[in-house]
């Protein structure tokens, strides 16, 4: 019988592709991930003389949105591009993955793949001599798709 080994929140991977393209948009990499979540909204019908039970209908789903927080992209600015060049044109998307790894930092446990994504808000940390800060302080995404593929 097979241990059943547990997903660890602290590894992690972050993928961003561009539309059109095929490799990442930059090798980033983030101290802090949340905003992958997903609901659904319903409605309750109650049916005329059954007064025991309720009807529950599926609805529409929400989806959250993704923040990165205190990331580093070494000396590229690849990440503003991306932004700058969303705000001239808002229908440029782009696809990401959020990938969780195992303990031993390379095995792919899980991924958390979204579609149409638009960058929000792009944080710089405060600009300090003194301070070793990272050169990212909050990355915040849109997303319009949300699926979680099994690791091999």
């Amino acid at each position: 019988m097979a241990t059943m080994q547990p997903f660890t929140n602290f590894n992690f991977a972050v993928e961003v592709v561009r539309a059109g393209g095929s490799a990442p948009l930059v090798q980033a990499a983030f101290a802090e991930c949340d905003g992958l979540e997903m609901g659904m909204e319903f409605k309750t019908i109650r049916a005329g003389g059954s007064n025991d039970r309720q009807v529950r209908l599926a609805g529409p789903v929400t989806l959250g949105q993704l923040t990165l927080k205190r990331g580093m992209a070494g000396d590229s600015f690849d990440l503003w591009q991306w932004m700058s060049d969303s705000l001239a044109d808002p229908g440029l998307r782009a696809e990401a993955s959020v990938v969780l790894l195992a303990a031993d930092g390379s095995t792919e446990r899980a991924r958390f793949v979204l579609g149409r994504c638009l960058p929000v808000k792009l944080k710089a940390p405060p600009l300090n001599g003194k301070d070793g800060a990272v050169a990212i302080e909050e990355l915040q995404i849109a997303y319009e798709t949300l699926t979680v593929q099994r690791g091999g």
